[in-house]
């Protein structure tokens, strides 16, 4: 199992935020979120946006901690990365 975690360092409604990810699989992120109490509305097509405060807890529960360019680039490796393009409908 390998769940990738970034800095909060992502801004947005009254605090910054981190992104959660599986390099191996959607349906590992699904369950490792679940089993941490992450609200399937945080996913965002291709990973979990958490919250600040909940950072050490999910480092506590595996997730492993990763700057955010060894995290897209994981992503990306995996094939489960979602691109801009892909985002907007296009």
């Amino acid at each position: 199992m390998t769940v990738l975690i970034d800095q909060p360092t992502w801004p947005a409604h009254d605090t910054v935020w981190s992104h959660l990810v599986s390099d191996v699989s959607l349906e590992e992120l699904h369950d490792f979120a679940a089993a941490n109490g992450i609200s399937r509305r945080g996913f965002d097509l291709d990973h979990y946006d958490v919250p600040e405060h909940r950072y050490e807890a999910l480092v506590a529960a595996g997730a492993r901690p990763v700057g955010n360019r060894e995290l897209v680039l994981r992503l990306r490796a995996s094939g489960l990365r979602v691109s801009g393009r892909e985002r907007s409908g296009r």
